[in-house]
């Protein structure tokens, strides 16, 4: 009864995603998730109070997920460098790896109507950032990092491959580059991956 339970909830929060990916979280009602999970409306009520709550709990998965391999990273005996180049490698494939559920999670967190949904996500994601501070902080400590601007590193970062998901012919000029297209997929990923790893060893290393 318990395991069913389990897959009962994973199954609401797998069509969720699915439905948010394709319509929007204001185009998705919990009807319809209702309907494509195959549970009432008052087990989603029961796990998650709201659609607000299903959403929340998606986000938090997912950023928890990450935190769980940024602490593996944090963890290894490799220089700071090498754990940033880790990082990006690791936040590209997964953002790319279901850039429809990155492009409706930054709509609807840039949503200026939305602020409490955004900042009860916004915990979690502030671990994550303290990790990644914590590596380039030790860099700069340890000499093998120019004093910079932690934030601003880290933005670079994350907005590059998000630029890169939401406007793709902006470094894809071709007509029919499609981020969904497996060979696509590869090429981005490659790209973005040596740019970004090249960018910061240059900006964070070459002595000013």
């Amino acid at each position: 009864m318990k395991a069913e339970k389990i897959d009962k909830k994973q199954a609401i929060l797998d069509a969720a995603e699915k439905l948010f990916c394709e319509t929007g979280y204001e185009g998705t009602s919990t009807r319809q998730i209702s309907k494509e999970s195959g549970a009432n409306m008052a087990m989603i009520n029961y796990y998650f109070g709201s659609k607000e709550g299903v959403f929340i709990e998606i986000m938090n998965g997912r950023i928890a997920s990450f935190g769980s391999q940024l602490k593996i990273i944090n963890e290894d005996k490799i220089s700071s460098l090498e754990k940033l180049h880790k990082i990006i490698e690791g936040y590209v494939n997964r953002i790319l790896s279901n850039p429809a559920f990155h492009k409706m999670m930054h709509r609807e967190l840039s949503l200026t109507q939305r602020p409490e949904m955004y900042d009860k996500i916004k915990d979690a994601m502030s671990q994550n950032m303290q990790i990644m501070d914590r590596i380039i902080a030790d860099g700069i400590e340890d000499g093998s990092f120019n004093q910079v601007d932690a934030r601003m590193v880290i933005a670079t970062i994350m907005g590059t491959i998000t630029n890169i998901v939401i406007s793709p012919h902006k470094v894809m000029p071709c007509s029919t580059f499609d981020l969904n297209n497996p060979k696509d997929k590869k090429n981005i990923k490659e790209r973005t991956i040596t740019y970004l790893q090249d960018l910061l060893t240059v900006y964070l290393t070459t002595k000013k």
